[in-house]
């Protein structure tokens, strides 16, 4: 049973983050809810979907990481259906993710929300402030190399120790923190949009 933690005056989005099997299909999905004005995270969950779970990927060995609760491991069809009540019960329209139409792709059952790409504000020099004068970017003002969530996260926070855990509950945490440090709000995102779904 869901039981959101909603304070009915708040507005919030969900930043999503899968991981998938050497095959290309999703074995596990992380989601965080956060307040859409303090970026407060407010909720998150960690799906395991099975039988894909069992098939290995590049990450399967940080799928259970000590400390992480895992919410719910069930069919995808399971998964889907209890991933999407929550989101309802937070009245989610703005879905975020860092390279976002990886998750997108891999997400059909979600493709109605409106989706945008943090990376599209966090790897280009005219968004993202604490890119360096001295670095090497594309035409577009994109960074060349070095524009995963690591090394922004590191550019962003300061913290050179930091390492991306891989495993998808960890990682939205993580993307949302960026989006926290790129201080910018959820409305300034409109360049990183990636659909146009019908209105819901």
């Amino acid at each position: 049973m869901i039981k959101p933690k909603i304070n009915k005056n708040r507005e919030y989005f969900a930043v999503i983050d899968t991981e998938t099997t050497w095959s290309d299909e999703v074995m596990s999905i992380g989601v965080a809810i956060a307040d859409s004005v303090s970026f407060e995270p407010v909720d998150k969950r960690y799906y395991i979907l099975t039988p894909q779970c069992n098939s290995g990927g590049m990450y399967s060995f940080v799928m259970n990481v000590k400390g992480v609760k895992v919410d719910l491991k069930d069919s995808r069809s399971v998964v889907i259906n209890n991933l999407i009540s929550t989101l309802k019960s937070y009245n989610i329209k703005f879905l975020f993710a860092y390279n976002a139409s990886f998750d997108y792709k891999h997400l059909p059952e979600l493709q109605d929300y409106m989706w945008f790409d943090i990376m599209k504000l966090a790897a280009y020099k005219q968004y993202n402030k604490h890119i360096p004068e001295t670095a090497e970017c594309c035409g577009t003002g994109r960074l060349k190399r070095n524009y995963g969530v690591e090394p922004i996260m590191k550019m962003l926070s300061g913290k050179r120790a930091y390492r991306e855990v891989h495993n998808a509950v960890c990682d939205v945490v993580d993307e949302l923190k960026i989006m926290e440090l790129l201080d910018y709000s959820i409305y300034e995102y409109d360049c990183a949009q990636i659909n146009f779904p019908k209105k819901r």
